[in-house]
């Protein structure tokens, strides 16, 4: 009992937490999601390409299953499940997820509109060019190799990476409190980078930048971000890149045309796409689209067919650019281990001249290598011209003697190697023993390890030897080859194309009514506004007026107070509506007075209930907000009860007494906001209806019989502020032009 006690310690436990949280975090930045900046691959990546070397699935060989290349994988070199595994494999093998892909798959691999693979007992892979590339030299000692997890075998720390595929492929992973985001590049430009780099190591990032302009994703598409702000993001090793479709427009004849889109954002799932675009149609989001199909095979072709001939393509590609996928942000953040095994976030010319220090340490060890084979070759060539010159000797020795290994060394001076190669060598060789071609061989390796000592010993020769193995690999994937040209272009930066409000609603016409309670809502089409209109059983129509779904309402309150709403928001339908008070701040004494369709060259008559008024502008009655916009200024027991467009020269104004005045509409002032002027001057009562009018049309009001017309102004004419005289006979007793 006291021994098991003895093995318990204290601890805190939440250092103990974060000891373990710790470790574990760190387990999963290097060991699961973090890229390397020497050869852009994370561990999974790069057990599953050792496995299918191991396999040797090189392009010159067949294909195998992919369950046989993942079963090596999780049972020799990665301890997760088939499904990471089998993931990560998926991935490398698709050309629009990778910009050079790094397995060669057969059967179904996914596609672009978001189709998974088949099963991995279904599919096949081997590796591919780019691939074997980036493991040249693993048979040359060129890279640390350390133990698996279960210790039975080896496995490649790093890769050599004959070719820069981190900035080549990019990479995505997230990790604990940190992630990385790195968008594919164009292997040209990146080998130009390094030349550029490898000349000038003190350059700054520009010069780098300019050689490889930007990302290159697989799926195409154009950059529209301008160089300052690409420079940018590669200086700081973060930013964003503005990424738009492609598209084309072809002509249909007799002034008709389609666009097509032939290129789509790295990433973005080309079904979801066309269901975005399919619903924001159905949903007349879209007013210049009148249909969309997908015409696609093994290349992407959208095709968008416009409203009509007038619709200006620029236009509609720019409503589904803000509202849809065909324009996204690849966000960067080149977060990656660096030569140390740190993550950090670094900029473009510090992954290049990590990947430089990783070349050369890369072309040190084949070299040493070499030296090495040649060194070891050379001690037994050496022993071979020796066997030669002594031929029937060393037949001799080899017959009698009890210890012949010893007895040649002994006689010849040979060492252990030289006569162990000695007597390994068949019988049937001997006959092949040229003094000549051993002397040639000798003299040739004695020249190849001279170059190589000072290859060693010259950093210069290291240099130039790396930038011909970057200008070979230009060569071999370079803008000349299929895979190798450039597949995204760069765009000036988009000025921003002013797409009105009513453009993005279908224009329909409409009936707005509101009743009295304040409910509003509206009709599809122009009803009759003498209509019945049902309503709650305590409410009753206030105002009807005909719109169209892209005017703007106006609606004017008791207290001189303007709001503004979009036709296209009034609630549909055949039920009571919605309450006004939720598109408007509309105070709670406060009752609408007018209610009439915005026309921008307008102007407006406001007056009160008092006989005051003024002229508004139409800039000033339009609300940018719900709180509304305070035009006229009225007194505690005074309401706003007018507001009529200025549609001719004369106003008629007609009080409750009666009393009828008609004056110049140049009389009234215009004002952006007051309580305005005396219109008609009253002893008792209000004002009562106002009528604005040509002079030469006369004013008009109903009576018995029909419409009274009276042109002759002379009774009635006279200044603002005045009295006026009696009504004319037969006007309404209601003291209203039309009852």
């Amino acid at each position: 009992m006291a021994e098991e006690n003895a093995k318990i310690k204290d601890v805190q436990l939440g250092e103990e937490l974060s000891k373990r949280y710790l470790s574990y975090a760190m387990s999963t930045i290097v060991s699961r999601s973090l890229p390397d900046v020497r050869d852009g691959l994370k561990p999974v990546h790069r057990r599953l390409l050792y496995a299918m070397r191991q396999l040797h699935l090189d392009p010159k060989n067949g294909f195998k299953k992919c369950a046989r290349v993942v079963g090596d994988v999780i049972g020799k070199y990665h301890p997760h499940g088939d499904s990471a595994v089998y993931g990560a494999m998926v991935r490398l093998a698709q050309d629009f997820s990778v910009r050079y892909p790094l397995v060669d798959g057969q059967g179904n691999f996914g596609n672009i509109d978001g189709d998974g693979a088949a099963a991995m007992r279904y599919t096949e892979a081997r590796l591919t060019e780019f691939a074997m590339s980036l493991m040249e030299g693993l048979n040359d000692d060129a890279v640390d190799f350390a133990d698996t997890y279960d210790g039975e075998d080896s496995e490649p720390v790093v890769m050599p990476a004959m070719v820069p595929n981190l900035l080549c492929n990019g990479s995505m992973g997230i990790a604990v409190g940190m992630a990385t985001n790195i968008p594919p590049h164009n292997l040209s430009e990146i080998s130009d980078a390094l030349l550029y780099l490898i000349e000038n190591p003190d350059c700054d990032n520009e010069p780098l930048v300019r050689k490889i302009k930007g990302p290159d994703f697989p799926t195409g598409g154009v950059i529209v971000d301008d160089f300052n702000t690409i420079l940018n993001n590669y200086t700081q090793g973060k930013g964003s890149f503005r990424v738009r479709a492609k598209w084309i427009t072809e002509d249909l004849g007799h002034g008709q045309y389609q666009i097509v889109v032939t290129e789509i954002p790295y990433q973005v799932i080309k079904s979801k796409l066309i269901e975005k675009i399919a619903e924001l149609l159905l949903n007349k989001k879209l007013p210049f689209l009148n249909d969309i199909r997908d015409e696609s095979a093994q290349d992407v072709r959208i095709v968008l067919e416009p409203k009509n001939r007038t619709v200006d393509a620029a236009m509609l590609m720019e409503q589904l650019y803000r509202q849809t996928d065909m324009e996204t942000r690849f966000n960067m953040n080149m977060n990656v281990l660096d030569l140390d095994g740190v993550p950090r976030v670094m900029s473009i010319k510090e992954v290049l001249h990590d990947y430089l220090v990783h070349r050369n340490s890369v072309l040190l060890r084949k070299t040493n290598y070499r030296l090495a084979k040649i060194s070891a070759r050379l001690e037994i060539l050496e022993g071979y011209l020796a066997a030669y010159l002594n031929l029937d000797e060393i037949i001799r020795i080899i017959r009698e003697e009890d210890e012949p290994k010893s007895a040649l060394m002994q006689r010849f001076n040979l060492t252990e190697n030289q006569a162990e190669a000695i007597l390994n060598m068949k019988l049937r060789n001997l006959r092949r023993l040229d003094e000549a071609e051993i002397k040639n061989e000798h003299d040739e390796l004695l020249a190849e390890k001279a170059e190589l000592e000072v290859l060693v010993n010259d950093e210069q020769k290291r240099w130039l030897a790396i930038s011909n193995e970057i200008k070979a690999t230009k060569e071999k994937f370079g803008k000349k080859t299929a895979l190798g040209k450039r597949r995204t272009e760069f765009a000036e930066a988009p000025t921003d194309i002013e797409v009105p409000m009513e453009a993005m609603i279908e224009k329909e016409p409409i009936t707005v009514i509101l009743s009295e309670k304040g409910w509003i809502r509206c009709l599809k089409g122009y009803a009759d506004l003498n209509d019945e209109f049902k309503f709650k059983d305590d409410d009753r129509l206030l105002f009807a007026i005909h719109a169209q779904t892209t005017d703007k309402i106006v609606l004017l309150d008791n207290k001189g107070k303007f709001f503004s709403i979009s036709a296209s928001e009034i609630p549909s339908g055949r039920g009571f509506g919605q309450p006004l008070r939720l598109m408007i701040d509309l105070a709670n004494n406060d009752q609408i007075a007018s209610m009439f369709v915005y026309n921008k060259e307008l102007q407006y008559l406001i007056a009160s209930d008092k006989g005051y008024g003024f002229i508004v502008d139409e800039n000033h009655i339009l609300a940018q907000t719900r709180n509304g916009r305070k035009i006229m200024n009225v007194a505690e027991n005074e309401n706003v009860v007018f507001c009529l467009p200025m549609t001719g020269d004369y106003v008629a104004i007609v009080g409750e007494n009666r009393k009828l005045l008609v004056f110049k509409a140049e009389e009234i002032p215009t004002m952006a906001r007051g309580h305005g002027v005396l219109l008609q001057k009253y002893k008792d009562g209000n004002i009562s209806d106002i009528q604005i009018f040509k002079g030469e049309e006369g004013f008009s009001y109903s009576r018995s019989g029909g419409i009274g017309n009276e042109k002759e102004l002379i009774t009635w004419l006279g200044h603002r502020a005045q009295i006026g005289k009696l009504v004319p006979f037969g006007f309404p007793k209601n003291n209203k032009f039309f009852k």
